[in-house]
């Protein structure tokens, strides 16, 4: 049965007319799918659907998304990226054009018998005379490690044992963390993704539905080819409804020994 897919131009070179017009008559299309942008489930023989093809050195993978998420198109990653992403799904390496697979779903981290979910804050921080662009995370409560009963939070000895450090000033640029980055895609943060095994990645946070940013935050970095990550315990930061105060939050959480920092590679555009 015809597949209601929406085949972009730079899709469409990409996997050759032959291929793109077997997807529109139903050949290797799913009827259902989850939404690679919101994880919710889809259905291309009810539904406007776009076909997303994460493309990395060697490997294409694509995937389906609602048309009223996100339109098709190229997303271009690292092959590391991608390899991780589908392993972290499937379990399983990427072969070419593997239909529905895409970076994982967020899950919540967790902490005993608890859940605790990830916060994610965009926002722009002065230092060294120039406005970078910065992730702010808080998860909404405690976290344990896997297994643990204990009521402990670990989540800042967790993350420096994943190679982010303490923020003792912020006007210092956060160290590069080796394997970590952030993955961003037509202007939206989609996920932060973790270095996985034998040299993958694996997405540590990703969004239920992409998290849009603001275009000075996107020209940041764009500009700075990175992103810095800044997190802090539970209750530590809370929402801030503006820059200076999110900035005056971060100083309060260094000052109180709390935050911990890193500087990740931007993945995409």
């Amino acid at each position: 049965m015809p597949r209601m897919l929406d085949v972009s131009d730079d899709v469409r070179a990409e996997i050759g007319d032959e291929e793109a017009d077997r997807l529109l008559a139903g050949n290797g299309a799913p009827g259902s799918y989850d939404c690679t942008s919101c994880r919710t489930p889809g259905d291309s023989e009810q539904e406007r659907t776009s076909t997303v093809l994460f493309v990395g050195e060697e490997t294409a993978v694509l995937a389906f998304a609602h048309a009223t998420c996100i339109p098709s198109q190229v997303v271009p990653v690292s092959e590391e990226q991608l390899q991780g992403a589908v392993r972290s799904i499937t379990g399983e390496d990427a072969t070419p054009h593997t239909a529905g697979a895409a970076p994982a779903p967020s899950a919540p981290i967790p902490t005993g018998d608890r859940q605790a979910t990830l916060g994610i804050t965009c926002g722009l921080v002065l230092i060294e005379s120039e406005l970078r662009p910065a992730l702010v995370v808080e998860p909404n409560g405690p976290i344990a490690r896997p297994g643990s009963v204990s009521l402990d939070d670990d989540f800042l000895p967790l993350l420096l044992e994943q190679g982010f450090h303490a923020v003792k000033d912020m006007n210092e640029l956060p160290l590069l963390n080796p394997g970590w980055s952030a993955l961003l895609a037509m202007g939206k943060l989609h996920a932060v993704l973790q270095p996985g095994s034998a040299g993958s990645q694996s997405a540590w946070w990703q969004a239920h539905q992409p998290l849009a940013v603001s275009d000075g935050w996107r020209a940041a970095a764009n500009k700075a080819q990175s992103v810095l990550m800044y997190a802090a315990p539970a209750g530590t930061i809370g929402h801030q409804p503006r820059e200076d105060l999110m900035r005056q939050a971060l100083e309060q959480a260094a000052a109180q020994g709390v935050l911990v920092a890193a500087m990740m590679p931007l993945a995409g555009t």
